[in-house]
């Protein structure tokens, strides 16, 4: 295999290109791909984007639990951007390239974005858990100035752990081959390329992975557990229906999201579960941005009803642009 490069580092011939060998060779495929993840993510956009400006624009959604939202979609558009629209170049060119540092950049941010994940969704069952079994204390709990330092708690703790291993990976020679058996830049099978001394650096899955996946897990289905105990108590069987309805739903989302994570990052990454791997790689870094707007938002009533305001402003303002014209003439 002929190496793309004429760069010295540390005594090796370093590969400044990588190959995404994505899906493999099933070129039959390539279109019915290109199209099914396109239309995920054109859906994925117009949905979190829609959350992200309704809360930005309605007062009505001023809480601490549609700023958790907002951010949350913030987060998805970002999330999928990393990967996606990439993927969609490469079924449409078949050009699979990406350069060095591109790649350590989606890594970067596809590890932060995940890890922000994880934290934001505990948080905000942890929000829940507080409205609905301590709804006398919400509001003193719960206050802007704590949404904020949770908010940027959990930006940061993901930005730390992420510039610490990305940092760490790019000081590694990789001196071929150059192919990532992966459809984006992923820490395992990036590091499998290296022929550096990486026994200290495969260590990090295994310090960093129980720290961003289990401690959130364990809080979301712990605050889930407290809810359902709450809901059971509720005398009105419709109510009792509704809140199950909305927390299977999120608990399904979460334990999909979660359960892909450990299998893909906790497991041993060996030669048998490294396509089974790779499989579960879609659901949580495309899937699940699709799916919680759908879940979290906008089945929510107060979302719906501020949708349908917005909507109605938007017919009137046209209505009124459509008859100025007309009443100007008139007059």
């Amino acid at each position: 295999m002929q190496i793309i490069t004429s760069e010295k580092w540390n005594n090796h011939t370093a590969i400044t290109e990588f190959i995404l060998l994505g899906f493999g060779e099933a070129h039959e495929f390539q279109i019915l791909l290109f199209l099914l993840f396109l239309v995920i993510y054109i859906l994925t956009m117009t949905g979190n984007i829609l959350i992200v400006i309704l809360v930005v624009s309605d007062q009505h959604l001023r809480t601490p639990m549609y700023y958790f939202l907002g951010n949350l979609s913030f987060l998805e558009v970002c999330y999928s951007s990393t990967i996606v629209p990439k993927m969609l170049a490469r079924f449409l060119t078949g050009d699979k390239s990406i350069s060095a540092w591109g790649c350590f950049m989606q890594l970067f941010s596809f590890g932060c974005l995940a890890s922000v994940e994880c934290y934001l969704l505990s948080v905000m069952s942890f929000d829940r858990y507080v409205a609905i079994c301590k709804p006398l204390h919400y509001a003193t709990i719960m206050n802007g100035k704590v949404v904020l330092y949770l908010l940027v708690g959990c930006w940061l703790c993901a930005a730390s752990i992420s510039v610490l291993t990305v940092s760490m990976v790019s000081q590694l020679s990789f001196c071929g081959p150059k192919e990532i058996d992966h459809f984006f830049c992923d820490f395992s099978p990036l590091l499998q390329l290296s022929c550096s001394d990486i026994s200290h650096i495969k260590l990090l899955p295994f310090i960093f992975g129980p720290i961003d996946i289990l401690p959130p897990f364990i809080l979301t289905i712990t605050s889930y557990v407290c809810i359902i105990t709450a809901i059971l108590r509720i005398s009105s069987t419709t109510g009792r229906q509704k809140a199950f309805a909305a927390c299977s739903s999120h608990l399904i989302v979460v334990s999909i999201f979660y359960g892909t994570l450990t299998i893909v990052y906790i497991l041993p990454n060996t030669s048998t579960l490294r396509e089974l791997k790779k499989v579960f790689s879609v659901p949580y870094t495309v899937l699940t941005p699709m799916v919680n707007p759908l879940i979290y938002s906008l089945r929510n009533e107060e979302v719906k009803k501020c949708l349908k305001r917005i909507l109605h402003r938007f017919i009137c303002f046209n209505e009124i642009k459509r008859l100025n014209p007309l009443l100007l003439r008139r007059g």
